[in-house]
């Protein structure tokens, strides 16, 4: 599966240039075979680092950035890779996302 089409890029693109405050989710990645979440609102110029929510499944989830070339090098069990969850659709801020993360200790999204 490809993590990032055209339409997707432009859009985590766009929210780079307005203000944090407002920003949603544009694509959610998971791994299948694991706890771990990615909520990313924005990519850089380089078309490689993302921002976004990152929950680890280890109880910490976090804002900060990722890499788009680790998340397609990432095999988990079974040799599967990191998806991007088709069926998402962003209903608050990435920052809404981020708080009620830290309470429940894991990204519910």
């Amino acid at each position: 599966m490809k993590l990032i089409t055209k339409e997707v890029e432009k859009q985590l693109a766009r929210n780079a240039t307005i203000s944090p405050a407002g920003r949603e989710p544009v694509v959610k990645f998971f791994d299948p075979s694991g706890a771990a979440t990615w909520l990313i609102s924005e990519i850089d110029d380089d078309g490689d680092t993302m921002f976004g929510l990152a929950d680890l499944g280890m109880g910490y989830p976090e804002l900060g950035y990722v890499s788009l070339a680790e998340l397609k090098s990432v095999r988990g069990s079974f040799g599967l890779g990191i998806e991007r969850d088709l069926y998402f659709s962003p209903d608050k801020t990435l920052d809404a996302y981020a708080d009620a993360a830290r309470v429940a200790g894991r990204i519910n999204a």
